[in-house]
């Protein structure tokens, strides 16, 4: 008796595991250039560049999920991971919260532009080269590795890294970090608490600002380029080239502020010390100011 109820159970619970693991196999032929939208709550969403003009989509899709589609023309196309539930409303946004974990392994053209949106899910991107990409992801860590005119990141407390090549990028965080060792000569960078810490240049322009996030910085000044950087708590420390050409600028009300160009002044009376200082013929303008944060400003070896 006991051998004929355990059986309908199992049976039961091996359906149930079946339909919540369903295998994506999907095609979709591409221009070189296309442009793809991909959305994903839950999960993980991995794009990978290769040579052929075709969007192909493995990976396996969650659990309450409907069955996924490549919808769009050959240079235009969405990827979108929805459920199947029909509950809607300010209590079931979509139901999209109730969906099981979708794995997406997407292959594009390399010179594909990307438009990502996750939300607690990873997102990894590589290989690209040429197109432009956008990202945005709430919990899940994002990392970018491609060559591309344009890259815009966007997280709350995931951490965001960048290798490979940007000319332009604007990443920004709430708590998560910032990594990228090779950005561009047009940058903004932004962070409430996450720590920063990039690298690149010469920049044509470069713009940074955090409240309590610790900032590492180091690059050149393009001809004529400006550079500011803003900390409210945060410790900063700049590193730029012995053969600098700009005008510094910077001041700490309360921190130690501390540069290897020109001389810091203490306030005559209370807190706070500034620098003002002119390397070589004073072509690019930086100015950097912290409210408590300690500032250092260096020589790069």
């Amino acid at each position: 008796m006991k051998t004929a109820r355990v059986i309908p159970l199992l049976l039961s619970l091996s359906i149930g595991q079946a339909l919540a693991d369903t295998p994506i196999n999907l095609n979709h032929d591409a221009t070189p250039t296309v442009h793809v939208s991909i959305s994903n709550v839950k999960g993980s969403v991995t794009v990978t560049a290769w040579d052929r003009d075709q969007v192909q989509v493995g990976g396996r899709l969650g659990d309450g999920a409907k069955p996924l589609t490549i919808d769009g023309s050959n240079s235009d196309m969405t990827i979108k991971v929805q459920s199947g539930s029909s509950k809607s409303g300010w209590f079931n946004w979509n139901n999209d919260t109730s969906m099981g974990a979708t794995q997406l392994d997407v292959r594009v053209p390399k010179g594909a532009s990307l438009d990502v949106d996750v939300v607690s899910a990873s997102l990894s991107i590589d290989g690209i080269d040429g197109g432009k990409i956008k990202a945005n992801a709430v919990s899940g860590k994002t990392r970018v590795n491609a060559r591309s005119p344009s890259i815009d990141a966007n997280s709350v407390s995931g951490t965001v890294e960048l290798a490979g090549n940007a000319d332009k990028v604007s990443l920004q965080t709430v708590s998560g970090d910032i990594l990228a060792p090779n950005v561009g000569t047009d940058a903004d960078l932004q962070t409430v608490s996450g720590r920063i810490r990039v690298s690149g240049g010469p920049w044509r322009k470069l713009s940074l600002s955090t409240v309590s996030g610790d900032v590492q910085l180091a690059g050149g000044l393009a001809p004529n380029g400006t550079y500011s950087v803003d900390s409210m708590s945060g410790d900063v420390q700049v590193q730029v080239p012995a053969n600098l050409s700009a005008i510094i600028k910077a001041t700490s009300f309360s921190g130690d502020l501390r540069s290897d160009f020109g001389t810091v002044q203490k306030a005559e009376h209370g807190p706070g010390s500034e620098l003002h200082a002119t390397t070589g013929n004073g072509s690019g303008k930086m100015s950097i100011e912290t409210f408590s944060g300690d500032l250092r400003i260096r020589k790069q070896d």
